[in-house]
């Protein structure tokens, strides 16, 4: 799935959209021996309009379209849809439309028994049906050609007493310390996933999206015995192991030009590649390109192959967890911050004998720690 197709189905993630309806919703509670100790499942139109409201605050956070950071898709072995395997539980649960007791419990106890959590959790699971309208080549909508996606719509939360502090008793008219020991579920989830995965407007049964609230941080248990997939490296690990390739291919010719022009490459892939329904990546042979268009040595050039391969192998990287919004340089008590629309105002230099950093500066007047200053 790409932005747009995730921007689609968390816009018609409501009730105001006329194609959409939440069927159902299956409610777990695990504690922190790993044990389910609640399973219900209920159906969205006998619930109050309140509680429908918090189901669908928590579940829409899932579906961020920040995909390749917070929201990663991966694909099932071949082996998962055996019986018993994570893809074989998730499409016997979204066959069942969350209306068999056995296959709900069988689902809650799968992610109880192979998750690794800190404490306390709730998962709630949507059954979800979307009509997918189908334009023909005048752009028009087609008659009888929509296709209905099912699929559901994963959150675990966790759970913790809320905050204690001081409250006011209206009854003794004082103050005094509030202690409250009800779990209280978070409406903000820590993991989710999406199944099946919305590609190319239909039903890709065979991929699913894995949603993490800190993309730092993914719960790689999720991914690996919960959902069955083989884990591909973090947003942040990305652009390490980017930042190393460069580092080691470059050598001493890596400089401030070399590394802002390479931003600017990236920056080019990411435009082109915007509408594209796969999320654009960089391997060894699309890196060697960039670094041959912008000069670095051809001897140096030839060393990215070797070098991709002993840091990533043969797994490309995600173009939009390379790109820096913005340029820092650091040295030993300076940090300068630089957006991308001034990055042609700072060059390096030699002056003198001493290493200099040359900020062209349009306005003579410029502001120090808020107060303005004129440089002569």
């Amino acid at each position: 799935m790409n932005k747009k197709e995730t921007a689609e189905i968390k816009k018609n993630f409501s009730d105001k959209s006329g194609f959409f309806i939440m069927e159902r919703v299956l409610t777990g509670f695990v504690d922190a021996e790993k044990n389910v100790r609640y399973a219900k499942a209920n159906a969205c139109v006998t619930m109050s309009v309140e509680e429908h409201d918090v189901y669908d605050e928590t579940l829409k956070k899932v579906l961020n379209t920040n995909v390749g950071k917070n929201f990663c898709e991966y694909e099932f072995p071949n082996e998962a849809y055996e019986e018993g395997k994570p893809q074989e539980i998730l499409y016997s649960l979204l066959k069942s439309e969350l209306k068999d007791e056995v296959v709900c419990e069988n689902f809650l106890n799968h992610i109880a028994n192979n998750i690794t959590y800190t404490g306390p959790f709730a998962v709630i699971t949507a059954y979800c049906v979307y009509t997918i309208r189908k334009k023909d080549k005048n752009d028009e909508f087609a008659e009888g050609e929509d296709e209905v996606y099912r699929y559901l719509l994963t959150a675990i939360c966790p759970v913790n007493t809320s905050s204690d502090g001081f409250v006011f008793d209206s009854f003794n008219n004082e103050i005094t310390k509030k202690v409250n020991t009800e779990l209280i579920i978070s409406k903000a989830p820590s993991d989710g996933f999406l199944y099946p995965v919305f590609s190319n407007r239909s039903t890709d049964i065979n991929h699913v999206m894995y949603y993490a609230k800190s993309a730092s941080k993914p719960n790689t248990s999720i991914v690996e015995d919960v959902l069955g997939c083989s884990f591909v490296m973090s947003a942040d690990n990305e652009k390490t192991s980017f930042q190393s390739i460069l580092k080691t291919v470059v050598g001493d010719d890596l400089d401030y030009m070399v590394i802002k022009t390479v931003n600017e490459k990236l920056q080019e892939v990411a435009e082109e590649s915007k509408d594209d329904t796969d999320r654009a990546v960089i391997d060894n042979t699309k890196l060697k390109g960039i670094l041959t268009d912008i000069g670095v040595p051809q001897e140096r050039v030839e060393m990215t192959d070797p070098v991709f391969e002993r840091v990533c192998g043969n797994t490309p990287l995600t173009v939009s967890n390379l790109i820096e919004k913005k340029t820092v340089l650091t040295s030993a008590g300076i940090t300068v911050n630089i957006k991308p629309d001034a990055a042609d105002k700072v060059r390096t230099s030699v002056i003198d004998g001493r290493r200099c950093l040359l900020i062209d500066i349009d306005d003579p007047t410029i502001e120090i720690n808020g107060l303005p200053v004129t440089l002569n």
